[in-house]
């Protein structure tokens, strides 16, 4: 798996739609393009008025359009858009769940955004770092981008949205720092970079 692939935080359902409509697809920036534009463009018109069912075409088109980007990597030179394009797509769409559910839903959103930016940030530095990403089983919890994306419409159609936010970041804060910390300190003392009197290795 390539570093942008591991960037990505792709779950099953998006490597699946990868390996099936990959193949046929365009290349993934444009894909991840159409896919980020429905969202953008119904937040700045509809709002948090928009109705439960756009939401679910709005969220359905992204996870599907940026499943299928998984099969078909861009150009070297446009890969690294992949990743900030996901997270846009990830990290507005949980946002904007949360305030069709209600304004007091958004603590609970920025809560689990922080526990996701510290998954994002260990997916990339301690891949630079070590050389090693994240143990597997703390992708499978994670779900990935598009689980994380479906659960939290299933939450707000649930009507269980605001503890929902609030478990899942208790709960993947505790898994992600835990595993973080394991394997730094498995890593040895250049794990950070860094030699023994604290200048860079």
């Amino acid at each position: 798996m390539s570093p942008i692939d591991r960037y990505r935080d792709d779950g099953p359902l998006a490597r699946a739609l990868g390996r099936l409509l990959g193949p046929v697809a365009p290349p993934a920036p444009l894909l991840l393009l159409a896919a980020v534009a429905p969202l953008i463009a119904v937040i700045a018109v509809e709002g948090t008025g928009a109705s439960r069912g756009l939401a679910a075409a709005v969220v359905a088109w992204a996870v599907l359009l940026g499943g299928a980007s998984s099969g078909r990597p861009g150009r070297l030179k446009t890969r690294w858009a992949e990743p900030a394009l996901l997270r846009t797509i990830e990290f507005v769409g949980l946002a904007w769940i949360a305030g069709l559910e209600s304004e007091s839903a958004y603590p609970a959103a920025f809560a689990l955004l922080a526990v996701l930016t510290f998954r994002h940030y260990d997916l990339s530095y301690r891949l630079r770092q070590v050389g090693v990403g994240p143990a597997p089983w703390v992708g499978a919890l994670a779900g990935g981008w598009d689980g994380r994306l479906i659960v939290a419409f299933v939450l707000l159609l649930a009507g269980v949205l605001e503890i929902g936010y609030f478990v899942a970041a208790g709960v993947l804060a505790v898994a992600f720092t835990a595993e973080a910390v394991t394997a730094w300190r498995r890593s040895g003392p250049n794990a950070t970079g860094l030699d023994e009197e604290g200048e860079i290795a």
